[in-house]
């Protein structure tokens, strides 16, 4: 069955909406039209997309605009400290579209906003959703740099859909993205994420979660993929709450800290509280 989706209407939301505007911010729960914004926004939190909102890449399963991007916002760093200072954020998520046209691939971009948000208030947590950078040299050294607090990169689906759903990602390299940010940065939680309903069966998925844990994932998140629209991948499967209760019982099985797994969740969906709960449980 489709999950059901509320609206994301409310004047809280419309509010946020607005306040983002001004300061000519994006955030990804608006361009990817996430299903939780009215949850998020209602609660007074976002995700924030920097880098622009146009994306080099066109992935067949995501709704964020593609093609040729705009010049890099300077202030853009500045101003989303700004918002995060007037929301009165203590949990910050930071994410991109791809920029494969930039030398570093936006890799010093998330260096200057995560340290622009610190330089408010060292105790804001940051969490960042990273692309793979393309491998451009030392990006994620620029990103760890900067001491973000979880370092999230998505895996997004099983290798065997590589081609279709990811045709210029690579399931290895996303791979060794999560092994290099331990092998750099050991103490800090390393964050994936996966869709199902593209075509995977349940042993692929299983294999995933194995490989996760061999690069030491630390937080692993299941949801249910919907087609943003007809030009867009069709859904294979909807997996009913008990299928997601059991994909996140073997997640924990395996190793992870945590496992967020629910028809409606997504990479950065109550990030704040899985952050406080891993803090509290393996502290």
């Amino acid at each position: 069955m489709k999950p059901k989706i509320t609206s994301p209407l409310s004047p809280k939301v419309l509010s946020l909406k607005k306040r983002l505007r001004k300061l000519s911010l994006h955030t990804v729960c608006e361009e990817a039209n996430c299903p939780n914004i009215g949850e998020c926004f209602s609660r007074g939190v976002a995700t924030f997309m920097i880098l622009g909102d146009t994306c080099t890449r066109n992935c067949p399963y995501c709704d964020v605009n593609h093609g040729k991007p705009k010049p890099l916002d300077e202030k853009e760093p500045e101003n989303v400290a700004k918002m995060v200072k007037k929301l009165g954020l203590r949990y910050v998520v930071i994410t991109s579209v791809d920029r494969d046209d930039l030398s570093d691939g936006g890799a010093s971009h998330f260096a200057k906003t995560i340290k622009a948000i610190k330089a408010l208030n060292k105790s804001i947590l940051v969490e960042i959703l990273i692309p793979d950078f393309k491998g451009k040299s030392g990006a994620l050294k620029t990103v760890i740099d900067a001491k973000p607090d979880v370092i999230n990169h998505n895996i997004e689906t099983v290798p065997s859909l590589y081609p279709k759903v990811r045709h210029r990602g690579n399931y290895e390299y996303s791979l060794s993205v999560l092994r290099q940010v331990k092998k750099l940065s050991p103490d800090t939680p390393t964050k994936s994420g996966i869709m199902v309903g593209l075509g995977e069966i349940k042993e692929e998925i299983i294999d995933v979660m194995k490989d996760l844990r061999k690069v030491d994932c630390d937080i692993l998140t299941i949801g249910q993929y919907l087609q943003p629209s007809l030009n867009h991948l069709p859904v294979s499967k909807y997996y009913t709450d008990e299928e997601f209760e059991e994909l996140g019982e073997i997640g924990y099985s395996l190793g992870f800290k945590e496992v967020y797994s629910g028809k409606l969740v997504r990479s950065s969906y109550r990030a704040d509280i899985i952050f406080d709960k891993i803090k509290l449980n393996h502290s």
